[in-house]
């Protein structure tokens, strides 16, 4: 217990920038389906795919919000780490602020991928195949989407990514940059291979609710647990199968 507080207060200024940022986008995301009335959340939520320049920013605000307190938990374990090597090596009082620019870093990779998110929120709306609730209306588009993230789960490329984002000390020795700027670049590839381990789990969002709480926090869990370096590597595995299944029943 002594060992775990200490470590937790070695960790407390990142620790505390990392929960503000998570309980702030949750609660973004808990506003966002609690106050569906309010305009900002109308906003975000077009009928079709007649966007103004402000929705399409509304939808990628929206998207960046949902990323960041979905996928900030998952990387916990390599910014801590992270943390631990700069708080090591670093010169004092420059720890912290490389781990935030790795923090960052790998957050700003998500929110270009909200960027692409909401880009496919559109094509699907063209394509009349979302209801308002921005939520799979074709039992094609649904079964076509678990089906995709089952066979990814058992690609080489899934293998390579999350092998990177479960091995922190095995990522930050090989990718190890000086510096402020090298840790940005850290985050950067970091997050890279974060959303290339789980862009296909990120697009279930549209089959069960973008806008479903419940569904938002079991990926979240999902991601998470899939990433944990403690926790067997063969969960991928489940998730494939669970995840063809699911697909094939509502396909066929």
């Amino acid at each position: 217990m002594h060992a775990l507080a200490r470590r937790l207060l070695r960790h407390a200024e990142i620790l505390t920038a990392l929960g503000l940022v998570f309980v702030a986008g949750w609660a973004f995301v808990i506003w966002m389906t609690v106050d569906m009335s309010h305009p900002a959340v109308r906003l975000a939520m077009p009928l079709d795919a007649a966007w103004s320049v402000a929705t399409a920013a509304a939808v990628v605000v929206m998207w960046a919000g949902m990323m960041v307190a979905m996928m900030l938990p998952s990387a916990a374990p390599m910014i801590l780490t992270f943390d631990a090597l700069e708080r090591r090596n670093a010169p004092a009082g420059r720890a912290t602020p490389r781990s935030l620019a790795f923090a960052g870093a790998y957050l700003l990779v998500w929110i270009g991928f909200s960027v692409l998110a909401a880009g496919t929120q559109w094509a699907l709306q063209a394509g009349g195949m979302l209801t308002p609730m921005i939520v799979s209306r074709s039992e094609a588009l649904t079964a076509g989407l678990l089906i995709l993230a089952g066979l990814y789960q058992l690609t080489p490329l899934k293998q390579a990514c999350l092998k990177y984002c479960r091995t922190p000390e095995g990522f930050l020795l090989a990718e190890w940059r000086d510096g402020t700027g090298g840790a940005f670049a850290m985050g950067l590839r970091h997050g890279l291979y974060c959303a290339g381990c789980c862009w296909a789990l990120m697009l279930l969002l549209f089959a069960a609710g973008v806008m479903n709480p419940v569904w938002i926090a079991f990926l979240t869990v999902a991601v998470a647990l899939e990433k944990w370096p403690q926790l067997p590597g063969w969960l991928t595995w489940v998730y494939s199968a669970a995840l063809l299944a699911a697909g094939a029943a509502i396909a066929f």
